[in-house]
């Protein structure tokens, strides 16, 4: 008896200690998400008001390769720093990465960059834990990883309102198929908070309802099964996943023709930034610019739009993909994930075109279930989808997510995310191999050794960052 006390006080001890280390990163990265949520909104208001603002993409891209240049060649890495610093402590991240993803994310939505919101709140999120690792006396490197961990929870879930999808994306992230659950309580208590704070500060979020096939019986909550259409599901979830993969391996091989083809990081945006708005004029259309969740214009196609019947043309996904690819392998600054969730509503609401079936309903399963793919974290995502839309088609989120999973393959938006379980045994890759390594394992017959690993599981740091 004695020792179970013991233990249990061990446990109390535990949590409290966390709490007392987390809150405070929470608060602070929820603040840092509601400042950055209602400057992108005011961004994007003043866009809507002066369309003419889209002729200074190229200068803003330049402006802002001159700000990295000077200010941010440590962090230009952004969110697979923070991936390798997680599984390997070692100089940390930069505090100074918050102000300057914030500020040049900011531009990229002002001028028309079509880009997202988590790559720059799990950035802060991460900048701002690592710089309370620096004060905090006596943590060791694990503890460290955990704080890092809570810190990108507290970033995914302020930025999306998504807390336990958060703290899980936190963990599933980082090694493709093996998550460990040593920082769950930490993450947890982070997405929390920043949640929380930014609700306190104002800032809300875009709400969707997926309401077909809900019975009118008030005492029935659950979405009746029906076969026809979790196999429709798993049909889509493949195509979802199949697209993931086209996204991740679009933005790799956009980014390295820049790199080829324009040696000045200064010019690589300010080349991103024309070809976008020449894809602009030759469509006719300013729908796949910024975030892409709503517009004043009532005909243009959008994230809430696509949930409705007609929302969206059959190309509005490829559109979509091909200007956020432009604009973030050029050198634009923002996150992946909400042109993701344009790109899987979209392909969502062509393909209940096609199969007959309800369009929210498909529409809520490739906004996550393309974001599951071309992250690797099924889990996550379906927890995600039932924060957002409720918890009546668990069984269709989790089909469609674990299925774009299987088919977007060892590839996806992070390469430095590492592969804990391969999906399939085909390849000669080994467990613990980063997509980084994979991707040159796959133009090299030389498989790497597998990294080390430590004693929570993560594998450590690759010697290249490039």
């Amino acid at each position: 008896m004695s020792v179970q006390i013991r233990e249990l006080l061990q446990l109390l001890a535990y949590l409290l200690r966390w709490v007392l280390i987390t809150l405070p990163v929470g608060i602070a990265v929820g603040s840092a998400c509601a400042l950055f949520l209602w400057s992108l909104d005011q961004a994007t208001q003043l866009r809507f008001a002066h369309p003419w603002l889209l002729a200074g993409l190229p200068l803003a891209g330049f402006a802002i390769g001159l700000l990295y240049q000077s200010f941010g060649q440590s962090v230009e890495a952004g969110n697979n720093l923070i991936v390798d610093e997680i599984h390997q402590p070692g100089g940390g991240v930069p505090l100074r990465m918050a102000p300057l993803i914030l500020v040049s994310t900011v531009v990229t939505h002002l001028f028309g960059g079509s880009a997202g919101r988590e790559g720059t709140a799990v950035q802060m999120g991460g900048s701002l834990a690592s710089g309370m690792a620096r004060l905090l006396p006596g943590l060791e490197p694990h503890d460290v990883r955990r704080l890092l961990m809570a810190g990108v929870a507290a970033g995914f879930g302020g930025v999306f309102g998504t807390p336990v999808a958060g703290a899980i994306f936190a963990m599933e992230v980082l090694s493709m198929g093996r998550m460990t659950y040593a920082a769950f309580f930490p993450c947890l208590v982070g997405a929390i908070a920043s949640d929380q704070v930014c609700a306190l500060w104002g800032v809300g979020h875009t709400h969707y309802r997926v309401a077909s096939l809900l019975s009118a019986d008030p005492a029935r909550h659950v979405a009746p099964f029906d076969l026809r259409i979790l196999l429709l599901t798993t049909l889509a979830g493949a195509a979802f996943g199949l697209t993931s993969l086209f996204f991740a391996e679009l933005v790799h091989g956009l980014q390295a023709l820049f790199r080829k083809f324009v040696r000045s990081a200064l010019f690589r945006p300010v080349m991103g930034g024309l070809i976008v708005i020449a894809m602009t004029w030759a469509i006719g259309r300013r729908d796949y610019l910024g975030l892409g969740v709503t517009s004043p214009d009532p005909n243009a196609v959008t994230i809430v739009s696509c949930f409705q019947s007609g929302g969206a043309t059959t190309w509005s996904w490829l559109w979509k993909s091909l200007f956020t690819a432009v604009t973030l392998s050029s050198g634009f600054k923002g996150g992946e994930v909400t042109p993701l969730f344009f790109i899987g509503a979209a392909l969502g609401n062509t393909l209940a075109g096609l199969f007959g079936v309800p369009v929210d309903l498909f529409a809520a399963l490739g906004f996550v279930a393309v974001f599951a793919g071309a992250t690797n974290t099924p889990i996550a995502c379906t927890v995600m989808a039932i924060e957002l839309f409720g918890g009546e088609y668990t069984l269709y989120y989790a089909t469609a997510c674990l299925m774009a999973y299987l088919f977007s393959g060892h590839t996806g938006i992070y390469l430095s995310q590492r592969i804990g379980t391969p999906k399939v045994t085909a390849g000669n890759w080994t467990p613990g191999a980063s997509l980084r390594e994979v991707r040159a394992i796959r133009k090299s017959p030389a498989a790497p050794s597998p990294p080390a690993e430590d004693h929570d599981g993560d594998a450590t740091r690759p010697a290249s960052q490039n």
